[in-house]
C-alpha cells in the first residue's frame, strides 16, 4: 500500500512544493496497478502535546490543515491523525483488515511524520520503504536529509528507494 503523509495545504511550502510531481506519480502508479493508496491528515486538537509542550498551535482548522488540492484528487481513504503516526487505531484497524504486509511511505514531512510512522511499521513487522524523493520536510533540505539519516539507522538503508523503483 502507498502512504501519501501530510501533503496538506500547511505544509506545501517553497521546501516541499518539488515533491508534489512524484507523489502525484506514485499515486498513479499505484491505482493505476490496482493497489491501495491512502492518505494521512494531521489534525492539531487544543491540549495536544503540540499546543502544551512546544506552544504550536497551527493546523487546527482548514485551510491549513486541509489535504493539498494537487493531490487530493482520489483521496480516499483519509486517516485523521492528532499526532505524529499513520498508526491511530482506525489506521491499524485498516492495515489488519486489510492484511497489509508492506508500506512504501512519501509525503510531508521526512523527520516527523514519515519518520514515525515508518518506524511504527517497522516495529509492527510490516514493512516498511520510503521514497525519498517523494518527501520533504517543511523546515528545509538539512532536515530532510537529517530524517533519512535517521532513517535508514530505523528502518534499514535498503529501506530507501526512488521513485522511478515505482513508477
Amino acid at each position: 500500500m502507498l502512504l501519501v503523509v501530510d501533503v496538506q495545504n500547511g505544509f506545501v511550502n517553497e521546501h516541499t512544493r518539488h515533491i508534489i510531481d512524484v507523489v502525484n506519480a506514485l499515486i498513479g502508479a499505484f491505482s493505476g496497478r490496482g493497489e491501495q493508496v491512502a492518505f494521512t491528515r494531521f489534525v492539531n486538537i487544543p491540549g495536544s502535546g503540540h499546543e502544551r509542550w512546544m506552544g504550536w498551535t497551527r493546523f487546527m482548522h482548514e485551510p491549513e490543515n486541509a489535504l493539498d488540492a494537487a493531490v487530493v484528487t482520489g483521496a480516499n481513504p483519509v486517516f485523521i491523525k492528532h499526532g505524529y503516526t499513520a498508526f491511530t487505531p482506525e489506521f491499524e484497524e485498516h492495515v489488519r483488515r486489510e492484511r497489509i504486509q508492506r508500506l512504501v511511505l512519501c509525503g510531508i514531512a521526512t523527520d516527523g511524520c514519515v519518520l514515525k510512522s515508518a518506524v511504527d511499521a517497522f516495529e509492527r513487522g510490516i514493512e516498511p520503504v520510503v521514497v525519498t524523493d517523494a518527501c520533504a520536510s517543511h523546515a528545509g533540505r538539512e532536515i530532510h536529509e537529517a530524517g533519512l539519516l535517521l532513517l535508514a539507522r530505523f528502518i534499514g538503508p535498503g529501506q530507501l528507494k526512488s521513485a522511478v523503483d515505482f513508477v
